[in-house]
């Protein structure tokens, strides 16, 4: 029988880690206070010195990160927010849960980030914000992104939630825009065993105001000068991963790892693998992604030679049900549409042994088509 290489592999996690994470349970548990307390504030304090930036609040998710980031800085109904249509639906659906309506631009095809020259072509007067995604662990081109934002008078907010300790040119994803929004799933490169996010920024102004939305738009106990979200992250989650944040640096270099080998090792002519990032700090593969014309083909190939496969994501954003009317590129998305049909994530988790990497790069080698 095959060993199958799984996408991931929780149980492989080493002993002391999980300990690790049960003592933190427990003192959580023997502490009794669960929400909003001394590990949620070292937690904070931990990732956003992490992040180079001068605070962090802690939220339920990755998405509402986005919102709050949103509606902390006043941007709702009226106004515009463009970003991609290659992203999971929690991008754009934290856009239309402030208020705002999300334009879609197109991706670049080498790299399936964002494009910044279709970007301007969906500029009007009503944009206010543009999010960012660092698609599948990737920063790049920053420095464009900021001057483009500062020229164009609209905010700039990052999507970091597959892009745990992504950086470029020394500084830490994040920490470019006015905001940058943390998922902590349990898939991403730091998870918790449950929900959790952060938003992060250098304004104390918007850390002030998106630590009152995430608690019920309480200014002070029993006061709500506005309306605002049940969105905190909770003791557990900020214990454990409080615990987890000290792997997280050798787990990313073995993603790392794990991804040159991929590089340097696929040779197929049916496959192809996305641009290398501009510095090797700028990419912490989240998602090893390779394109295939024949992808379903495949996809099918690697899993009967005992390879796990996911498609991240099918279905661009476009042509979801909820978001056929929303304004796009007036170049059209074709990009988008044409990467969806052809990527494909290859297994690239911590826990791969050597032999799984061959295995696999053996098996995406010996595809030879329909």
């Amino acid at each position: 029988m095959v060993a199958v290489i799984l996408m991931n592999d929780f149980k492989a996690e080493p002993f002391e880690l999980r300990e690790a994470m049960l003592d933190a349970a427990r003192r959580v548990l023997e502490s009794g206070w669960f929400v909003l307390g001394s590990e949620v504030i070292a937690f904070e304090k931990k990732w956003a010195e992490l992040c180079g930036v001068a605070h962090g609040v802690g939220v339920g998710n990755g998405m509402d990160a986005i919102e709050i980031a949103l509606r902390g800085l006043d941007i709702g109904p009226g106004d515009e927010v463009i970003t991609t249509p290659m992203t999971a639906f929690a991008t754009v659906l934290a856009i239309m849960r402030a208020g705002a309506t999300p334009v879609l631009a197109d991706i670049d095809m080498e790299t399936a980030l964002l494009s910044l020259a279709s970007v301007e072509r969906c500029l009007s007067p009503k944009t206010k914000a543009i999010v960012l995604v660092h698609l599948y662990g990737q920063v790049r081109d920053m420095t464009a992104w900021v001057d483009f934002s500062r020229t164009k008078g609209i905010y700039l907010i990052e999507d970091c939630a597959q892009a745990h300790l992504a950086t470029w040119q020394g500084k830490m994803a994040g920490s470019f825009g006015l905001a940058g929004a943390y998922s902590f799933y349990p898939t991403k490169n730091l998870g918790a065993p449950g929900d959790a996010g952060m938003l992060v920024t250098n304004s104390s102004v918007l850390a002030k105001r998106a630590e009152s939305l995430r608690n019920y738009g309480q200014s002070e106990r029993y006061h709500h000068p506005e309306l605002g979200l049940n969105s905190r992250l909770d003791e557990l989650q900020a214990a454990m991963l409080g615990v987890r944040l000290k792997w997280l640096p050798r787990f990313t270099e073995r993603r790392r790892q794990i991804a040159e080998a991929y590089r340097a090792g696929i040779v197929n002519p049916l496959v192809q693998h996305l641009a290398a990032p501009e510095e090797p700090s700028s990419h912490v593969y989240h998602l090893y992604v390779v394109t295939c014309l024949q992808r379903d083909g495949l996809q099918a190939h690697l899993r009967r030679k005992g390879v796990q496969t996911l498609i991240h994501y099918p279905v661009p954003v476009h042509k979801q049900k909820p978001c056929k009317a929303l304004r796009c590129d007036p170049q059209g998305l074709r990009n988008s549409e044409q990467h969806a049909l052809q990527c494909l994530s290859l297994p690239c988790h911590p826990q791969m042994s050597d032999v799984d990497i061959h295995q696999v790069i053996s098996a995406v080698n010996s595809f030879r088509g329909d």
